[in-house]
């Protein structure tokens, strides 16, 4: 698990943005072989979204060849509803980027059956050769889409009763009223996430302290569901300083301190896109300061 912490929001956006780009452009996906890319709503990816029009209408990606699933989706709430996930992502993402409409997957919180639908979007998944890279925001209370506190960690996509808190919160978007809120929710599970290749989570904000720190510095569980990343093999968490209030100060050392090695000692140009180090030189050790 690596952990890059960035001064705020805006280089937060901005690093995990380009990070998804060299790694489209790295993949080289074709019609026959495409990108597949899990992507998140809410606040937290608002920025990353931004940087990824800005990229595309630049000519410096494209997402011809992507295919996209994305997390969540509320039930009964009609798809051109204002707050409904199909509408964020249009408006957000989908709408001013050269992604084929065919490519752009959604959850179907209208469908007759939910249970046959849950398992037609794992079937989908599973048919373009799984998730490359899964981009997830957290909740304060450290939910990865609507897998809240007390999600099984081996759970599917699946319907999902909505906490009571979960439902105060999102009443701000149903004009305060409660009645309209929905109730449910489809929503990838934890396995569905923890199944992709890459997981790349955003964290930021004081808000999101608490979860950062029950992510990185405690044990996995149920109740603190984003804790399930620590036992995926390639997994990246980016933060802010505002987000790390809750760490331990050896914590925050630790990890600046291999950013520090990788850039100032090993040297960018040998470090891997994933982290990985690319070769070794004897005369690294030269570059040290004593």
């Amino acid at each position: 698990m690596r952990l890059l912490i960035l001064e705020d929001f805006d280089k937060v956006s901005y690093h995990v943005a380009n990070y998804i780009k060299k790694r489209i452009i790295q993949f080289n996906p074709s019609s026959e072989r495409p990108f597949v890319l899990g992507l998140p709503c809410g606040s937290s990816p608002i920025g990353v979204y931004r940087y990824l029009i800005e990229f595309c209408r630049t000519g410096q990606l494209s997402f011809k060849n992507v295919v996209t699933f994305n997390m969540d989706e509320y039930v009964g709430l009609p798809k051109n509803h204002p707050e409904s996930y199909h509408t964020f992502m249009w408006v957000h993402l989908f709408r001013h980027i050269d992604i084929p409409t065919e490519n752009v997957n959604f959850l179907n919180g209208n469908a007759s059956n939910l249970d046959e639908e849950c398992q037609r979007y794992e079937d989908k998944i599973r048919s373009v050769g799984g998730i490359e890279l899964f981009l997830g925001g957290v909740g304060p209370d450290g939910h990865l889409g609507f897998n809240e506190p007390g999600s099984s960690l081996h759970s599917r996509t699946r319907p999902k009763t909505l906490a009571y808190e979960t439902i105060l919160a999102n009443a701000r978007f149903f004009d305060g009223d409660l009645v309209k809120v929905p109730k449910l929710a489809l929503t990838v599970g934890v396995t569905t996430v923890m199944s992709a290749r890459e997981v790349c989570l955003i964290i930021t904000g004081q808000h999101k302290a608490v979860a950062l720190a029950k992510c990185i510095e405690e044990c996995v569980n149920h109740v603190w569901t984003v804790s399930c990343i620590q036992l995926h093999p390639s997994a990246l968490i980016v933060c802010d300083e505002d987000a790390t209030q809750e760490l331990h100060v050896k914590t925050v050392k630790y990890f600046n301190s291999i950013q520090q090695v990788q850039q100032q000692i090993i040297g960018p140009e040998n470090i891997g896109l994933k982290g990985s180090v690319k070769s070794f030189h004897p005369n690294w050790l030269d570059r040290v300061h004593y």
